[in-house]
């Protein structure tokens, strides 16, 4: 590949004249950048013509590359070290083994987390299952009692689904006022996957349920167990349980060989590494559950049960991590992020250039699902002038993306749980961006 050349055929002759890559671009730089259009992303590019990148033969191209079993699990370029997961002392409160590590979503494709990159939450460290010894036990209020082994389990018809897990404490940080210049720590409790696995409500036929359960009590394996109540009616509707994630086990730190997704529902009841169902006539409440998952209201009163992730967005890009400080006055740019809601499906996203006074409509992009992450886009010419960039999304149930003193207005700044307002970036004149938080009105 050394000596590469570029076959050049001439119109209205037979010979076929051989040219340098050298002297092929240096005689296409002259029309290649005006050849652009001027609505293209690419019309402020010129071609250059002594670019070593693209004249002299690639290093890489030079020499054999890895063996086929060098890696039999294959792992990321090297080139994206750093495209990982992060810790921060905010949310470890000093304790590693009940802790979060936050997904890098400003670096995400698609809807689809890779399982490497899946954000994570431990109360008790990550438990490492032997799944030859696991077991579920469903038991209490059903017909027919049982214990599960992992090969029973797979026994039953399985279904994949996609869906995102969000934990309620997402966004906590900012509960007061701007936290953090970092996406990934504002936003970064969160991911979506697919799953694979058994629909809850095809077991529960199976087995039958008595007319008086009402209430689901799920519990894991691990050191902290982490019991959960979850009424019937959601665990007949959409609940799975699943062993498989992404074409693949399920790993460790996500609740090998077996977890529950609860779609939409906060991330603390999606139970890892579960052992036991049991159903009965009244809920059962933990010390944690009844105590810290709660919403502390103006009157002193607080809600106990708000289960749902609600109406969610955030722009991805432009992002403090991924600012606009290579973009060019004039340049053509593709604004871009995530939105998602537990009730439902994602049916539109606006975008405001001014803190939220004006709205124009954004694009959804790929695949639109119930309970997933939904991607957006618009595509502007960015002219050089600062803006306070945010977007606002709404679903099929009519619930619409809060601003700060409207969220604040219902549940006050006591909670760290839940908070879904807008977010809003602040793109300065260089291309900057910081997080900024937009207020209206003064405090209730």
């Amino acid at each position: 590949m050394k000596n590469s050349k570029v076959l050049e055929i001439k119109e209205n002759s037979n010979a076929v004249q051989t040219t340098t890559r050298r002297e092929f671009f240096k005689k296409t730089a002259i029309y290649s950048a005006g050849a652009l259009s001027a609505a293209s992303v690419l019309s402020p590019v010129l071609a250059k013509a002594d670019d070593p990148a693209i004249i002299n033969d690639a290093p890489w191209g030079q020499k054999l590359g890895d063996p086929v079993d060098k890696n039999l699990y294959g792992v990321p370029s090297p080139y994206e070290h750093n495209n990982i997961r992060r810790t921060h002392d905010l949310f470890s409160s000093g304790d590693s083994y009940a802790s979060v590590s936050m997904c890098p979503i400003h670096e995400s494709e698609g809807i689809i987390t890779p399982n490497g990159l899946f954000f994570t939450r431990d109360h008790g460290g990550t438990a490492h299952v032997d799944p030859n010894e696991w077991r579920l036990m469903i038991h209490g209020k059903v017909k027919k009692e049982i214990v599960l082994t992992l090969d029973d389990l797979k026994k039953y018809p399985s279904e994949t689904r996609i869906y995102f897990i969000e934990c309620p404490a997402n966004g906590s940080p900012e509960w007061r006022g701007p936290q953090f210049n970092s996406l990934q720590f504002m936003k970064g409790l969160m991911s979506a996957a697919q799953w694979t696995g058994v629909m809850l409500k095809t077991i529960l036929d199976d087995l039958g349920l008595e007319k008086d359960a009402v209430w689901m009590l799920a519990e894991g394996s691990d050191n902290a167990s982490n019991p959960r109540s979850i009424p019937v009616e959601k665990a007949l509707d959409d609940v799975m349980v699943v062993w498989g994630q992404n074409g693949e086990a399920l790993r460790p730190e996500q609740g090998y060989p077996v977890r529950l997704i609860v779609p939409g529902w906060e991330g603390n009841v999606n139970t890892k590494w579960l052992r036991r169902l049991e159903f009965s006539d009244k809920p059962w409440h933990s010390k944690e559950e009844t105590s810290k998952y709660t919403m502390l209201q103006k009157s002193g009163k607080a809600i106990r049960y708000f289960w749902v992730n609600e109406v969610n967005s955030v722009i991805t890009s432009p992002c403090p991590e991924k600012p606009w400080t290579n973009l060019k006055k004039g340049e053509l740019v593709e604004i871009e992020g995530l939105a998602w809601s537990g009730h439902g499906t994602i049916k539109g996203v606006d975008i405001s250039f001014d803190g939220g006074d004006n709205w124009v409509e954004a694009k959804l992009k790929g695949l639109v699902l119930p309970k997933s992450w939904t991607r957006f886009s618009y595509v502007m010419r960015w002219n050089g002038k600062p803006l306070l960039l945010a977007s606002r999304s709404y679903d099929d149930f009519g619930n619409i993306q809060p601003t700060i003193d409207q969220e604040t207005s219902a549940v006050g700044v006591e909670s760290v749980y839940h908070r879904n307002a807008i977010v809003t970036w602040e793109i300065t004149e260089k291309g900057e961006c910081n997080n900024v938080q937009i207020r209206k009105h003064k405090k209730a």
